[in-house]
Protein backbone atom coordinates (compact mmCIF):
# COMPACT_ATOMS: atom_id res chain seq x y z
CA UNK A 1 0.00 0.00 0.00
CA UNK A 2 2.90 2.38 0.78
CA UNK A 3 4.39 1.80 -2.67
CA UNK A 4 1.01 2.38 -4.32
CA UNK A 5 0.60 5.71 -2.51
CA UNK A 6 3.92 7.05 -3.77
CA UNK A 7 2.50 9.26 -6.48
CA UNK A 8 4.59 12.44 -6.02
CA UNK A 9 7.95 13.21 -7.58
CA UNK A 10 10.92 13.34 -5.23
CA UNK A 11 11.76 16.73 -3.77
CA UNK A 12 15.27 18.25 -4.03
CA UNK A 13 15.88 17.38 -0.38
CA UNK A 14 14.88 13.76 -0.99
CA UNK A 15 17.24 13.54 -3.96
CA UNK A 16 20.05 15.07 -1.91
CA UNK A 17 19.48 12.58 0.93
CA UNK A 18 19.45 9.67 -1.51
CA UNK A 19 22.77 10.81 -2.97
CA UNK A 20 24.27 11.00 0.52
CA UNK A 21 23.23 7.38 1.07
CA UNK A 22 24.87 6.35 -2.20
CA UNK A 23 21.57 5.72 -3.97
CA UNK A 24 22.39 7.33 -7.30
CA UNK A 25 21.19 6.90 -10.84
CA UNK A 26 23.66 5.21 -13.16
CA UNK A 27 23.56 2.97 -16.21
CA UNK A 28 26.41 0.47 -16.25
CA UNK A 29 25.82 -0.20 -19.94
CA UNK A 30 26.52 3.44 -20.74
CA UNK A 31 29.82 3.15 -18.87
CA UNK A 32 30.65 -0.05 -20.79
CA UNK A 33 29.84 1.45 -24.18
CA UNK A 34 31.77 4.66 -23.56
CA UNK A 35 34.69 2.60 -22.28
CA UNK A 36 34.67 0.28 -25.29
CA UNK A 37 34.28 3.13 -27.80
CA UNK A 38 36.98 5.21 -26.11
CA UNK A 39 39.37 2.29 -25.78
CA UNK A 40 38.69 1.31 -29.39
CA UNK A 41 39.60 4.73 -30.77
CA UNK A 42 42.52 5.12 -28.36
CA UNK A 43 43.91 1.80 -29.53
CA UNK A 44 43.32 2.76 -33.14
CA UNK A 45 45.17 6.08 -32.74
CA UNK A 46 47.99 4.84 -30.51
CA UNK A 47 48.47 1.45 -32.19
CA UNK A 48 51.22 2.63 -34.60
CA UNK A 49 53.18 4.07 -31.68
CA UNK A 50 52.68 0.93 -29.59
CA UNK A 51 53.50 -1.32 -32.52
CA UNK A 52 56.70 0.59 -33.22
CA UNK A 53 57.91 0.32 -29.62
CA UNK A 54 57.11 -3.38 -29.26
CA UNK A 55 58.47 -4.15 -32.72
CA UNK A 56 61.72 -2.37 -31.96
CA UNK A 57 62.29 -4.19 -28.67
CA UNK A 58 61.35 -7.54 -30.26
CA UNK A 59 63.82 -7.08 -33.13
CA UNK A 60 66.51 -6.05 -30.67
CA UNK A 61 66.03 -9.14 -28.52
CA UNK A 62 66.01 -11.41 -31.57
CA UNK A 63 69.25 -9.77 -32.70
CA UNK A 64 70.82 -10.13 -29.27
CA UNK A 65 69.82 -13.80 -29.06
CA UNK A 66 71.99 -14.53 -32.09
CA UNK A 67 74.96 -12.30 -31.24
CA UNK A 68 75.24 -12.31 -27.46
CA UNK A 69 77.51 -15.08 -26.24
CA UNK A 70 77.99 -14.10 -22.61
CA UNK A 71 74.91 -13.75 -20.36
CA UNK A 72 75.62 -12.60 -16.82
CA UNK A 73 73.88 -10.81 -13.97
CA UNK A 74 74.71 -7.35 -15.32
CA UNK A 75 73.37 -8.19 -18.77
CA UNK A 76 70.15 -9.65 -17.39
CA UNK A 77 69.49 -6.49 -15.30
CA UNK A 78 70.09 -4.07 -18.18
CA UNK A 79 68.09 -6.17 -20.64
CA UNK A 80 65.20 -6.50 -18.20
CA UNK A 81 65.16 -2.75 -17.57
CA UNK A 82 65.23 -2.08 -21.32
CA UNK A 83 62.34 -4.48 -21.90
CA UNK A 84 60.21 -2.98 -19.12
CA UNK A 85 60.86 0.55 -20.38
CA UNK A 86 59.80 -0.35 -23.91
CA UNK A 87 56.73 -2.23 -22.67
CA UNK A 88 55.73 0.73 -20.47
CA UNK A 89 56.13 3.19 -23.34
CA UNK A 90 53.95 1.04 -25.55
CA UNK A 91 51.24 -0.03 -23.10
CA UNK A 92 50.92 2.69 -20.43
CA UNK A 93 49.55 5.45 -22.74
CA UNK A 94 46.64 3.22 -23.80
CA UNK A 95 46.10 2.08 -20.22
CA UNK A 96 45.93 5.65 -18.90
CA UNK A 97 43.53 6.70 -21.66
CA UNK A 98 41.25 3.73 -20.94
CA UNK A 99 41.34 4.45 -17.20
CA UNK A 100 40.48 8.13 -17.75
CA UNK A 101 37.59 7.21 -20.07
CA UNK A 102 36.15 4.78 -17.51
CA UNK A 103 36.37 7.30 -14.67
CA UNK A 104 34.84 10.02 -16.86
CA UNK A 105 31.96 7.80 -17.99
CA UNK A 106 31.18 6.93 -14.38
CA UNK A 107 31.71 10.43 -13.02
CA UNK A 108 29.51 12.24 -15.53
CA UNK A 109 26.51 10.13 -14.51
CA UNK A 110 27.18 10.28 -10.76
CA UNK A 111 28.60 13.86 -10.72
CA UNK A 112 31.81 12.36 -9.33
CA UNK A 113 30.20 11.56 -6.00
CA UNK A 114 32.00 9.28 -3.57
CA UNK A 115 30.02 7.84 -0.68
CA UNK A 116 31.83 5.95 2.06
CA UNK A 117 28.61 4.34 3.28
CA UNK A 118 28.40 2.19 0.17
CA UNK A 119 31.72 0.56 1.15
CA UNK A 120 30.52 -0.44 4.61
CA UNK A 121 29.44 -4.09 4.97
CA UNK A 122 25.71 -4.64 5.34
CA UNK A 123 24.70 -7.84 7.13
CA UNK A 124 21.20 -7.49 5.71
CA UNK A 125 22.64 -8.58 2.37
CA UNK A 126 23.38 -11.98 3.91
CA UNK A 127 19.69 -12.54 4.59
CA UNK A 128 18.61 -15.43 2.29
CA UNK A 129 14.99 -14.23 2.22
CA UNK A 130 16.05 -10.82 0.91
CA UNK A 131 18.31 -12.54 -1.61
CA UNK A 132 15.41 -14.63 -2.94
CA UNK A 133 13.24 -11.50 -3.22
CA UNK A 134 15.94 -9.73 -5.24
CA UNK A 135 16.18 -12.70 -7.60
CA UNK A 136 12.59 -12.06 -8.71
CA UNK A 137 12.82 -8.26 -8.71
CA UNK A 138 11.91 -6.35 -11.88
CA UNK A 139 15.38 -4.88 -12.25
CA UNK A 140 17.09 -8.27 -12.06
CA UNK A 141 14.63 -9.74 -14.54
CA UNK A 142 15.42 -6.94 -16.98
CA UNK A 143 19.17 -7.44 -16.43
CA UNK A 144 18.83 -11.18 -17.12
CA UNK A 145 16.81 -10.59 -20.28
CA UNK A 146 19.27 -7.94 -21.41
CA UNK A 147 22.24 -10.26 -20.83
CA UNK A 148 20.61 -13.05 -22.84
CA UNK A 149 19.86 -10.70 -25.74
CA UNK A 150 23.38 -9.31 -25.72
CA UNK A 151 24.90 -12.78 -25.64
CA UNK A 152 22.80 -14.06 -28.54
CA UNK A 153 23.42 -11.02 -30.75
CA UNK A 154 27.11 -10.91 -29.83
CA UNK A 155 27.54 -14.54 -30.86
CA UNK A 156 25.67 -13.81 -34.10
CA UNK A 157 27.96 -10.86 -34.90
CA UNK A 158 31.11 -12.84 -34.18
CA UNK A 159 29.86 -15.78 -36.24
CA UNK A 160 29.04 -13.59 -39.24
CA UNK A 161 32.44 -11.88 -39.14
CA UNK A 162 34.41 -15.10 -38.72
CA UNK A 163 32.37 -16.82 -41.41
CA UNK A 164 33.08 -14.08 -43.94
CA UNK A 165 36.76 -13.86 -42.99
CA UNK A 166 37.58 -17.53 -42.38
CA UNK A 167 39.21 -18.08 -45.79
CA UNK A 168 41.24 -14.89 -45.59
CA UNK A 169 42.40 -15.76 -42.06
CA UNK A 170 43.84 -19.03 -43.41
CA UNK A 171 45.60 -17.09 -46.18
CA UNK A 172 47.47 -15.02 -43.62
CA UNK A 173 49.90 -17.94 -43.37
CA UNK A 174 51.14 -16.98 -46.84
CA UNK A 175 51.52 -13.33 -45.86
CA UNK A 176 54.38 -11.62 -44.11
CA UNK A 177 54.11 -11.26 -40.37
CA UNK A 178 53.49 -7.53 -40.67
CA UNK A 179 50.71 -7.92 -43.27
CA UNK A 180 49.12 -10.77 -41.34
CA UNK A 181 49.06 -8.74 -38.11
CA UNK A 182 47.56 -5.74 -39.93
CA UNK A 183 44.85 -7.92 -41.46
CA UNK A 184 43.95 -9.57 -38.17
CA UNK A 185 43.92 -6.17 -36.51
CA UNK A 186 41.52 -4.85 -39.16
CA UNK A 187 39.20 -7.82 -38.59
CA UNK A 188 39.31 -7.21 -34.84
CA UNK A 189 38.56 -3.49 -35.30
CA UNK A 190 35.60 -4.28 -37.58
CA UNK A 191 34.26 -6.73 -35.02
CA UNK A 192 34.64 -4.23 -32.16
CA UNK A 193 32.97 -1.46 -34.16
CA UNK A 194 29.90 -3.61 -34.88
CA UNK A 195 29.70 -4.71 -31.26
CA UNK A 196 29.95 -1.09 -30.11
CA UNK A 197 27.12 -0.01 -32.40
CA UNK A 198 24.89 -2.73 -30.99
CA UNK A 199 25.90 -2.00 -27.40
CA UNK A 200 25.21 1.71 -27.92
CA UNK A 201 21.59 0.93 -28.79
CA UNK A 202 21.29 -1.35 -25.76
CA UNK A 203 22.91 1.28 -23.52
CA UNK A 204 20.45 3.95 -24.67
CA UNK A 205 17.48 1.72 -23.79
CA UNK A 206 19.13 0.77 -20.49
CA UNK A 207 19.69 4.45 -19.67
CA UNK A 208 15.98 5.16 -20.15
CA UNK A 209 15.00 2.16 -18.04
CA UNK A 210 17.45 2.95 -15.23
CA UNK A 211 16.24 6.54 -15.11
CA UNK A 212 12.60 5.46 -14.98
CA UNK A 213 13.33 2.83 -12.33
CA UNK A 214 15.31 5.30 -10.18
CA UNK A 215 12.58 7.95 -10.35
CA UNK A 216 10.01 5.29 -9.46
CA UNK A 217 11.97 4.15 -6.40
CA UNK A 218 12.51 7.61 -4.93
CA UNK A 219 8.91 8.76 -5.40
CA UNK A 220 7.22 10.06 -2.27
CA UNK A 221 3.78 9.99 -0.73
CA UNK A 222 1.87 13.20 -0.08
CA UNK A 223 2.28 12.59 3.64
CA UNK A 224 6.08 12.35 3.27
CA UNK A 225 6.13 15.69 1.45
CA UNK A 226 4.05 17.28 4.22
CA UNK A 227 6.39 15.88 6.88
CA UNK A 228 9.40 17.18 4.96
CA UNK A 229 7.90 20.68 4.84
CA UNK A 230 7.19 20.53 8.58
CA UNK A 231 10.76 19.49 9.33
CA UNK A 232 12.14 22.24 7.11
CA UNK A 233 9.99 24.86 8.80
CA UNK A 234 10.93 23.54 12.24
CA UNK A 235 14.65 23.57 11.53
CA UNK A 236 16.25 26.40 13.57
CA UNK A 237 18.76 27.15 10.82
CA UNK A 238 16.01 27.41 8.20
CA UNK A 239 13.89 29.54 10.52
CA UNK A 240 16.85 31.81 11.19
CA UNK A 241 17.55 32.24 7.50
CA UNK A 242 13.89 32.98 6.78
CA UNK A 243 13.71 35.60 9.54
CA UNK A 244 16.97 37.19 8.42
CA UNK A 245 15.68 37.35 4.84
CA UNK A 246 12.43 38.90 6.04
CA UNK A 247 14.32 41.49 8.11
CA UNK A 248 16.53 42.40 5.15
CA UNK A 249 13.54 42.82 2.84
CA UNK A 250 11.65 44.92 5.44
CA UNK A 251 14.75 47.09 5.90
CA UNK A 252 15.07 47.59 2.15
CA UNK A 253 11.42 48.63 1.87
CA UNK A 254 11.85 50.97 4.83
CA UNK A 255 14.95 52.61 3.34
CA UNK A 256 13.15 53.06 0.00
CA UNK A 257 10.44 55.05 1.85
CA UNK A 258 12.89 57.49 3.51
CA UNK A 259 13.06 59.89 0.51
CA UNK A 260 9.24 60.38 0.81
CA UNK A 261 9.47 61.58 4.43
CA UNK A 262 8.74 65.17 5.47
CA UNK A 263 11.23 65.20 8.34
CA UNK A 264 13.81 63.03 10.11
CA UNK A 265 13.93 63.40 13.90
CA UNK A 266 17.30 62.26 15.21
CA UNK A 267 19.43 62.00 18.38
CA UNK A 268 21.90 62.94 16.80
CA UNK A 269 22.98 59.64 15.15
CA UNK A 270 21.94 57.08 17.78
CA UNK A 271 18.23 57.23 16.91
CA UNK A 272 16.41 58.37 13.79
CA UNK A 273 12.69 58.40 12.94
CA UNK A 274 11.32 59.35 9.49
CA UNK A 275 7.84 60.94 9.55
CA UNK A 276 5.40 61.86 6.82
CA UNK A 277 2.13 63.77 7.25
CA UNK A 278 -0.66 63.80 4.65
CA UNK A 279 -3.61 65.66 6.17
CA UNK A 280 -5.94 64.39 3.43
CA UNK A 281 -5.27 60.71 4.24
CA UNK A 282 -4.12 60.52 7.85
CA UNK A 283 -5.12 62.06 11.17
CA UNK A 284 -1.51 62.18 12.36
CA UNK A 285 2.02 61.74 10.92
CA UNK A 286 3.03 58.24 9.83
CA UNK A 287 6.31 56.54 10.77
CA UNK A 288 7.98 55.58 7.47
CA UNK A 289 11.27 54.36 9.00
CA UNK A 290 13.07 54.16 12.29
CA UNK A 291 16.37 52.81 13.50
CA UNK A 292 19.22 53.15 15.94
CA UNK A 293 23.00 53.25 15.71
CA UNK A 294 24.14 52.08 12.26
CA UNK A 295 20.62 51.93 10.81
CA UNK A 296 19.88 55.43 12.18
CA UNK A 297 23.03 56.74 10.52
CA UNK A 298 21.97 55.13 7.25
CA UNK A 299 18.47 56.71 7.46
CA UNK A 300 20.02 60.15 8.03
CA UNK A 301 22.46 59.61 5.17
CA UNK A 302 19.70 58.65 2.71
CA UNK A 303 17.56 61.59 3.88
CA UNK A 304 20.38 64.06 3.30
CA UNK A 305 21.06 62.62 -0.13
CA UNK A 306 17.41 63.22 -1.06
CA UNK A 307 17.03 66.67 0.54
CA UNK A 308 14.86 65.59 3.49
CA UNK A 309 15.16 67.95 6.50
CA UNK A 310 16.73 66.43 9.62
CA UNK A 311 15.87 67.90 13.02
CA UNK A 312 17.80 67.03 16.17
CA UNK A 313 15.52 66.42 19.17
CA UNK A 314 16.90 63.84 21.57
CA UNK A 315 13.86 63.18 23.82
CA UNK A 316 11.44 63.12 20.87
CA UNK A 317 13.65 60.80 18.80
CA UNK A 318 14.04 58.35 21.71
CA UNK A 319 10.34 58.42 22.55
CA UNK A 320 9.13 57.90 18.98
CA UNK A 321 11.62 55.08 18.42
CA UNK A 322 10.44 53.30 21.59
CA UNK A 323 6.66 53.79 21.27
CA UNK A 324 5.77 54.48 17.61
CA UNK A 325 5.11 51.52 15.29
CA UNK A 326 6.42 51.31 11.74
CA UNK A 327 3.88 52.38 9.08
CA UNK A 328 1.50 53.47 11.86
CA UNK A 329 0.40 56.88 13.16
CA UNK A 330 2.44 58.31 16.01
CA UNK A 331 0.98 58.01 19.57
CA UNK A 332 -1.31 60.86 20.64
CA UNK A 333 1.13 61.90 23.40
CA UNK A 334 3.57 63.14 20.75
CA UNK A 335 1.11 65.15 18.63
CA UNK A 336 2.15 68.52 20.09
CA UNK A 337 5.91 67.96 19.90
CA UNK A 338 5.74 66.60 16.35
CA UNK A 339 3.43 69.43 15.27
CA UNK A 340 6.01 71.98 16.41
CA UNK A 341 8.69 70.18 14.41
CA UNK A 342 6.52 70.07 11.27
CA UNK A 343 5.72 73.79 11.56
CA UNK A 344 9.43 74.51 11.91
CA UNK A 345 10.21 72.40 8.82
CA UNK A 346 7.45 74.12 6.83
CA UNK A 347 8.80 77.57 7.66
CA UNK A 348 12.34 76.44 6.87
CA UNK A 349 11.31 75.11 3.46
CA UNK A 350 9.48 78.37 2.64
CA UNK A 351 12.61 80.38 3.50
CA UNK A 352 14.74 78.11 1.29
CA UNK A 353 12.33 78.54 -1.59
Amino acid sequence: MAAENKTEKATPKKRKDERKEGNIFMSKDVVSVVFIFGSFYALRILFPYTYENLSHITKRFIYLSGTMTDLNQDNIGSLGQEFLTAAAQGILPISFVCLAIGVLAYGVQTRFIFVGKSLKPKFSKLNPVEGIKKMFALKNAVELLKSLIKTVILVAILYSILKDSAINVVRTMDMSIQDGVKYMFSIMMSMIFRVCIFFAAVAFLDYLFQRWDYERKIMMTKQEIKEEHKQAEGNPEVKGKIKETQRQRARMRMMQAVPDADVIIRNPTHFAVALKYDQDKNRAPIVLAKGKNELAFRIIEVAQENGVTCVENKPLARGLYAEAELNQEIPMAYYGAVAEVLVYVLKLNKKLR
